[in-house]
């Protein structure tokens, strides 16, 4: 079964094909178009949707030619309706269900970062993991029970993502920013002590952003001691629910995923609770259109398409209020 994924919750618009079978994925093509906002400058949603507007239709054509087929060799078409910012996910709705009515063609509305742990468990093989799910829209940690995602901690406040991006921003980055940070950190050695707040299992970053902006004036320290404070709040955190969960996988997913410096600490962890360690790939780390397309293929596996009627877009959509009958 083929499935044409769509995804543009944020600042990403992507197109996907991703093969199933017997259990299995291969992705067959994702194009990427990034919008990126000018240096120092946040995502605005209303540019972020008119950039996806304008490329839609050359990643759609690229996505297709790189698969070597064509909208007629599609079995099903998936989107990401939510969560993320209203006008971005309005883009991918509309030309999903315009696809999916002109051609007849089953659709089915993805939840965004339920697709990114689906992906992460396609990709690496973990089975029964408990997830870390980081970017800018999420900092939750999950695990799987009686058909839902459970949350076992997650932040109070702005993401780890956010954390990252607006810091970031506040020295003159473009976002997103945390591969800019990374870099730096690594140019110091020097930890300054900043807020650190965990409360029961849940974190909360506001105040060691205020905080890291007061430091700042040597950015490589600033940098440092941001990334080892928040990387080892959520640490703690996700060791807790290690241990609580008895869950013997962790796994990794979400555009902060990517940080080297946030496995390597997350392996002592998994080393000391004796968990398997894994992460999502580089390349598929970030929104991509094979997270809503794998996704789609499970729930196709189980159900039909929604009616027109009911593709929604929703822009705030937690993943523990979604059934998962797959």
């Amino acid at each position: 079964m083929l499935c044409l994924g769509i995804e543009s919750t944020a600042h990403t618009f992507s197109c996907a094909i991703v093969e199933k079978k017997n259990d299995k994925g291969k992705i067959l093509s994702d194009i990427r178009k990034i919008y990126r906002p000018s240096d120092g400058q946040g995502i605005h949603p209303r540019e972020a949707s008119r950039h996806h507007i304008e490329h839609s239709a050359n990643v759609l054509s690229e996505c297709m030619q790189k698969a070597n087929l064509s909208i007629k060799d599609i079995d099903i078409i998936s989107y990401s309706a939510g969560p993320g910012l209203g006008p971005c996910l309005r883009v991918s709705g509309v030309i999903a269900r315009t696809i999916s009515s002109y051609h007849k063609i089953p659709i089915y509305p993805v939840n965004h970062a339920i697709g990114h742990i689906e992906l992460g468990k396609m990709l690496t093989g973990a089975k029964d993991p408990l997830v870390l799910l980081v970017s800018g829209g999420h900092t939750m940690l999950a695990a799987f029970k009686y058909k839902k995602w459970r949350i076992f901690g997650e932040t109070l406040d702005i993401t780890l993502g956010q954390l990252l991006d607006q810091f970031g921003r506040s020295l003159g980055f473009a976002s997103p920013c945390g591969k800019k940070i990374e870099e730096l950190a690594l140019e110091s050695k020097k930890y300054v002590e900043l807020p650190y707040v965990v409360k029961g299992n849940d974190v909360s970053f506001s105040g060691l952003m205020s905080a890291a902006k007061r430091i700042s004036k040597n950015k490589q320290d600033a940098c440092y001691s941001l990334q080892e404070t928040a990387f080892a709040m959520i640490g703690e955190a996700a060791e807790r629910a290690l241990s609580f969960t008895e869950k013997k996988e962790l796994l990794v997913v979400g555009g902060v995923a990517a940080n080297k410096r946030l496995s390597q600490m997350f392996k002592q962890i998994c080393s000391r609770q004796k968990a398997k360690f894994f992460v999502s790939p580089l390349e598929y780390s970030g929104d991509c259109g094979s997270q809503i397309a794998w996704t789609g293929l499970l729930e196709a596996g189980v159900k039909k398409g929604a009616k027109i009627s009911d593709t929604f877009v929703k822009q705030s959509w937690r993943l523990d209020t979604v059934q998962i009958d797959y």
